[in-house]
């Protein structure tokens, strides 16, 4: 019981997310979003792990692959998801950000020896990749704005499958709060600094409901629901990972309500597609998967 607790409770934050992200964006535009975001993860992580003693792994490789995972699993997608929002509904950008997996499987096909494509692998990456375009194909020509967000998720997407890729290459040996941690720690680093350049400070009108909002984003939705993720790694192993298929109805749902966003018959199939040729494709049995994996592959 209490694991399907922490199951839909996380499925709950996760798919919150994209809604969050839509609140305080329009404000606070994406880089500052970001900043709070992950640099206030960031010092939570800190402080976490100098609490329990998790150091920054010695090994010069595991030190670059953490370099990569901070930048490419946290602050790139983080940021194109954030302006990605600024130009389309959050339910559609969960709806996209769902299609993570179909990345991964052709990443892993090209960099990992266990991972090769099967005839059944590609059966669902061609169904999951339909659903994709038919998802998109409503603003080619006549939104390009539209777009142009919805590319910004998609190339997110394929910057948390990467990083999957990049976890199983060189960070199965690791500890994966420290990999969660220390990859938080840097993606902050380095969008909290991107922000000063760039931007120079925050807004000067910005809403409560919209702190409120990028608080809850850095506090519950990226430290706090890391906790549960393990917790329920640690309970039901591979099997976590069916966290994700329950986000994207969860987060079209939540847009709906809370935002009045339209739910179109495009939107649907689309999501059922990807949803389909994720499940089509992960049918075949595949070796264990180490926890800093799964955790890194359901995270938001």
């Amino acid at each position: 019981m209490r694991e399907w607790v922490n199951f839909w409770a996380l499925a709950m934050i996760w798919g919150s997310s994209f809604l969050l992200i839509k609140v305080a964006v329009e404000d606070m535009g994406a880089l500052p979003l970001v900043s709070v975001r992950l640099g206030g993860a960031a010092l939570l992580f800190l402080g976490y792990l100098l609490w329990t003693g998790r150091r920054i792994p010695a090994r010069k490789s595991e030190r670059y692959a953490l370099l990569f995972i901070g930048i490419f699993n946290t602050a790139v997608p983080f940021f194109l998801i954030s302006w990605g929002e600024t130009k389309i509904d959050s339910g559609l950008a969960t709806v996209l950000n769902s299609s993570v997996p179909l990345f991964g499987l052709v990443f892993a096909h090209f960099l990992l020896t266990d991972e090769r494509l099967t005839s059944q692998k590609i059966t669902g990456l061609v169904v999951g990749f339909i659903g994709v375009v038919i998802v998109t194909s409503r603003s080619i020509g006549s939104d390009p704005g539209s777009l142009a967000g919805q590319l910004a998720v998609l190339v997110a997407s394929a910057s948390y499958a990467i990083s999957i890729v990049t976890v199983r290459m060189f960070l199965r040996q690791v500890d994966s709060f420290a990999v969660a941690g220390w990859s938080a720690i840097i993606g902050g680093i380095a969008i909290v600094s991107t922000t000063a350049i760039v931007e120079g400070g925050f807004p000067a009108d910005i809403s409560t409901v919209a702190w409120l909002a990028a608080i809850t984003l850095a506090v519950v939705n990226t430290f706090v629901a890391y906790f549960l993720a393990f917790d329920l790694i640690e309970k039901w192993g591979v099997r976590a990972s069916l966290v994700t298929y329950a986000m994207p109805p969860i987060g079209v749902t939540l847009g709906f309500v809370f935002l009045d966003e339209a739910i179109g018959f495009q939107l649907i199939i689309g999501a059922v597609l990807i949803i389909g040729g994720i499940v089509m494709a992960r049918q075949q049995g595949r070796p264990p998967v180490p926890q800093a994996e799964i955790a890194v592959e359901t995270g938001d």
